[in-house]
């Protein structure tokens, strides 16, 4: 798993100041207001050094993230990140650009709370991968993935596609999966699964919102050891669904504590759906090989891309019930051509699997055919969890940042 996709993501909101001398460092640092990803993120760039911030911050809040460059790295610098630390609130994080390419200045660095060190000048494409992920990783969402499942249009079997999505993430890949459906009351997910829906949307966004740990559990179904489910869908159909921003921060919560979450987006409002996939490190986007939900595929394809400053990474095509409708359907040949890619994946039309293991209660994995329909997705999903252990740790987090290890001064 590269760092660009694991940073691949609409940046929360943070603060971000930059303290710099060099003109080519400084312009990298203007240029990612061009950046998708900052949309959020205030960055403010000032021309001054380490004595600059001090003085700032004995005045002033200190932001998310400070970065500090310096023309030395000698034992008088030291002191004044000391000055600095005691200047800035607790859980401000710290990057220091320096003169030199010094592993053991980098090391000594980083242990005293320093959160990274970089070289001078400093290209767009570095400073703005390096800012990602710091404010990623202290915003606790670090080893968390998200999974968005959208469908071109309804009845595409977007549900069923996410489910699979999570049972590969689960059966294959051995990782903690959290599957949320932003559908309220039209979710499907207590029928596909055989539990009683334990509550609405909108006491868990509650819930999330105050950090109210015993009633967000009572709501999630643990249908296995590794598979977790958020049992909404207790709501009337006809109530308003919560607010994109209110589903956020569900997510959010969720993310903290689960290192994969899917989400599956069919029936759902487009603003919820927008931030949602702003979001996404992976989506898939279902269809048919039917002529007007490949139509309207394309398009959703290109706003997603659109969305993400153009880029093409992390969407995946699925080919769902190809088929249905033998001899009325784009052939398999013409879809790549009509869409301008290729299909991730093509998933064969088998409404009695469907309906049976629908009727019965049982997950798709319990089928021979629906074996196969998670197999088939399971490439798709590796190289977003690659590397990660699959077993289920306690999450780490960084104490104090600029304020931890021996910077430590509030």
């Amino acid at each position: 798993m590269t760092e660009a996709t694991h940073t691949q993501i609409l940046l929360p909101t943070a603060g971000v100041d930059l303290f710099l001398k060099d003109g080519a460092t400084s312009e990298a640092a203007k240029a990612l207001s061009e950046d998708w990803r900052f949309a959020r993120v205030n960055v403010s760039v000032h021309d001054g050094d380490v004595e600059t911030a001090i003085n700032m911050y004995g005045q002033s809040a200190s932001p998310t993230l400070v970065i500090i460059e310096t023309n030395t790295t000698d034992e008088s610098f030291i002191e004044r990140l000391g000055a600095l630390a005691g200047n800035c609130a607790e859980g401000t994080n710290a990057i220091i650009i320096g003169p030199v390419n010094d592993v053991n200045l980098y090391r000594s660095l980083t242990s005293m709370g320093v959160q990274d060190y970089l070289v001078k000048p400093v290209a767009q494409d570095v400073l703005g991968e390096v800012i990602a992920s710091t404010l990623i990783e202290n915003l606790g969402t670090t080893d968390s993935r998200l999974i968005s499942v959208i469908g071109a249009k309804g009845g595409v079997g977007t549900s069923a596609i996410a489910q699979a999505v999570a049972l590969a993430c689960t059966e294959k890949r051995k990782q903690k999966t959290f599957l949320m459906d932003a559908a309220g009351g039209w979710s499907s997910l207590s029928v596909s699964f055989a539990f009683e829906p334990g509550g609405s949307q909108n006491e868990a966004v509650r819930a999330a919102a105050m950090a109210d740990e015993d009633t967000l559990s009572r709501m999630i179904n643990k249908k296995t050891e590794r598979l977790h489910i958020l049992a909404t869908g207790a709501e009337p159909l006809l109530d308003a669904t919560v607010q994109a921003q209110q589903y956020e921060a569900l997510l959010d919560s969720m993310m903290a504590a689960y290192p994969v979450v899917v989400a599956d987006l069919s029936s759902s409002v487009p603003s919820l759906k927008r931030t949602v996939l702003n979001k996404t490190h992976k989506t898939f986007v279902v269809t048919t090989p039917a002529l007007s939900s490949l139509r309207s595929a394309r398009t959703l394809i290109s706003e997603i891309k659109t969305l993400h400053g153009g880029a093409d990474s992390g969407i995946e095509l699925v080919v769902n019930m190809q088929g249905f409708a033998a001899g009325r359907e784009v052939p398999r040949g013409d879809i790549s051509t009509a869409m301008d890619r290729e299909a991730s994946v093509f998933v064969p039309f088998n409404s009695g699997m469907f309906i049976g293991l629908e009727a019965d209660g049982r997950p798709m994995s319990e089928d021979k055919a629906g074996m196969e329909i998670i197999d088939s997705l399971v490439p798709l999903i590796s190289d977003i969890i690659e590397g990660q252990s699959g077993e289920e740790e306690e999450p780490v987090k960084k104490s104090g940042g600029l304020l931890g290890g021996l910077l430590g001064k509030k």
